[in-house]
């Protein structure tokens, strides 16, 4: 299906109105493009590895709608055009220009996947669903990986570090936590390492199915891992499910924002001996986070890097 793309120029400080405009008009969803930078509050809600900072933000917000062909263009356009010059007379929205274009549902759906192929960290093969393995690595350890809406699939370093450790330290007897689990791949590593049993933690329900999936794909039988939404830090509820002083690892590839307030919550879920496991870390937030392991009363037995990225694995005594 062919759809018609519209992408209205306006001003960041303007894009909460505008879009509300739209929906007055009978425009169902928006996708937003613009240089805000993440807040401290959006942080703490992002249980997952992050890129360096991003550019400055120009104050400029693109703000993009799709009609689909059979829809009447010229007649909601009209309204969103009367609808903005009314919006005018108080606010200012910038240009207010819009731009058309076409898309189909492929361009957004199976576009990203171009950039996703198979790669090796160390001995581990990580290969979506849509590549076959070659018969030179079927002796390998396979992990089969589509992240879907749910982030996660290796190829960032701090998910690799994170791979590495668990290497070191999985066992047959292993229960492990992973906060902020994704696609579920450090899960799914742990398991196929020996690990007996997962559990998954994140804010994003798509997780649980992006998690399910990969399972799947992976030939591990459901039960082998639980996956609850919610914020472990500061929900009870969570916490109780969860369970208290049960897990031999957990892993968590998050923020250092993030990872700070976390740490003297999650000890709570570990064993004695337990091992912390973390990552998400740009170099210049290591200290913090050692700082919030040892003054949460954890031992720190290692800090590796790689690039610009740090993991820092620590034990519960």
């Amino acid at each position: 299906m062919r759809w018609n793309k519209f992408t209205l120029k306006t001003l960041t400080e303007a894009e909460d109105i505008v879009i509300s405009t739209l929906a007055d008009v009978g425009v169902e969803g928006v996708e937003i493009e613009d240089k805000v930078p993440l807040t401290e509050s959006d942080k703490q809600q992002m249980f997952v590895d992050i890129l360096p900072d991003g550019p400055e933000d120009d104050g400029i917000a693109y703000l993009s709608f799709y009609l689909e062909e059979d829809v009447d263009k010229e007649e909601m356009l009209k309204n969103v055009r009367r609808e903005l010059e009314e919006l005018r007379t108080f606010i200012d929205i910038g240009e207010g220009t819009i731009v058309e274009s076409q898309t189909e549902d492929k361009d957004w759906i199976n576009n990203w996947k171009q950039y996703f192929h198979q790669f090796y960290v160390d001995d581990i093969l990580i290969i979506p669903s849509w590549e076959e393995v070659k018969e030179t690595d079927e002796d390998k350890m396979i992990i089969h990986i589509d992240p879907g809406t749910a982030f996660g699939t290796g190829m960032h370093e701090t998910t690799q570090l994170c791979m590495r450790q668990l290497k070191k330290y999985v066992n047959s007897d292993t229960e492990i936590l992973d906060v902020g689990t994704g696609s579920g791949i450090l899960s799914i590593v742990a398991i196929k390492l020996g690990a007996k049993h997962a559990v998954g933690t994140d804010l994003d329900p798509c997780a649980i199915n992006a998690a399910k999936e990969n399972l799947e794909v992976n030939e591990i039988a459901a039960e082998k891992m639980d996956v609850m939404i919610g914020n472990i830090i500061d929900d009870k509820n969570i916490q109780d499910q969860v369970g208290y002083e049960k897990y031999d690892i957990v892993a968590a590839n998050i923020l250092a924002d993030v990872l700070v307030p976390l740490t003297p919550v999650i000890i709570h879920q570990m064993k004695k001996g337990g091992i912390y496991i973390t990552s998400g870390i740009i170099d210049d937030k290591e200290e913090c986070v050692v700082e919030a392991v040892k003054a949460a009363g954890l031992e720190v037995v290692e800090v590796t890097h790689q690039g610009e990225w740090v993991s820092v694995t620590a034990r519960k005594n």
